[in-house]
């Protein structure tokens, strides 16, 4: 079996510390907060100095995709080695990362033909994405060959889904995703959106007075859709700004308590969908493993 190479975007907010375990290689997203210098997602900047900077500077900070030379600058060491590429991009719905990886893939499939470059449209974003990352990873070391594991990806991708709530409206509706009176509404009546991302798109799901209340219904939410098919998920809790961090642990702590298999610390909501969602996003995401579809 050729040996193959997981690659993904840095949307996919899997942990740094946990990157190296999983030998899976990184194209980074940018940000700026002036639309003149832009960093790096991970390299430039953590997810932590983001969100400490968009509090100091009171800006809302734009993100642009990964350049087509980014992509074949990750791609092209692998094939070097002799190894295959899948590249597993943010939803095509939120981004051209995907139509970015796809031209990195025609342009070195000139200089290797021999070569396989697969392109994954993960139709997920953050947690969601990066669980599918995550999975794939597993079935690479369990063995799987490049066809077995892109077949058992365009199933998995389907069964992953985000529930999650932010204290304050400012960043959606800077991004049309709710207008000026909704978000002044909210802020006046103590308002949080339930909002969840499936399917490739968010979508708003309900709205709940307070925060606790907005924690407590994704926490029920999720605990219903999964139902009685707790062993076959896995799950993991996200959240933004390190201030929420205890939030979200006390999350993981309640889904291990009702019998859950959760990740053991919060991952982080990187750059990429925090520039929409704002500092305040806590959230609950979850997949079907591959060895239970």
């Amino acid at each position: 079996m050729r040996p193959y190479q997981i690659i993904s975007d840095s949307s996919c907010d899997i942990p740094a510390d946990l990157l190296p375990k999983l030998n899976i290689g990184i194209v980074p997203y940018y940000a700026t907060f002036d639309t003149i210098n832009y960093h790096k997602e991970l390299l430039d900047l953590t997810p932590e100095e983001f969100y400490d900077k968009v509090k100091e500077a009171k800006v809302f900070p734009k993100t642009s995709l990964p350049p087509i030379q980014d992509y074949i600058d990750v791609f092209e060491p692998y094939l070097k080695e002799g190894k295959d590429i899948v590249c597993m991009c943010l939803t095509a719905k939120f981004s051209g990362s995907f139509q970015s990886a796809n031209n990195a893939k025609q342009i070195l499939l000139e200089t290797y033909p021999d070569s396989r470059i697969e392109v994954v449209d993960t139709i997920s974003v953050t947690g969601t994405q990066g669980m599918l990352v995550y999975e794939a990873c597993r079935m690479r070391d369990a063995g799987y060959d490049l066809d077995k594991l892109l077949e058992t990806l365009e199933i998995q991708k389907q069964t992953t889904k985000i529930n999650f709530t932010v204290d304050s409206l400012d960043f959606l509706q800077h991004g049309g995703r709710v207008g000026k009176a909704a978000a002044f509404a909210g802020a006046i009546l103590n308002i949080k959106p339930i909002i969840v991302m499936k399917e490739g798109e968010l979508f708003p799901e309900s709205k709940v007075r307070g925060h606790k209340k907005a924690l407590k219904t994704i926490f029920d939410m999720t605990v219903k859709e999964i139902g009685d098919q707790k062993d076959k998920y896995t799950l993991c809790v996200i959240r933004a700004e390190k201030e929420r961090q205890a939030v979200a642990e006390d999350l993981i702590a309640q889904l291990k308590a009702e019998g859950f298999y959760v990740m053991d610390t919060p991952w982080p909501v990187g750059i990429t969908i925090g520039t929409h969602c704002g500092p305040t996003a806590v959230g609950i995401c979850y997949i079907k493993q591959y060895e239970k579809l």
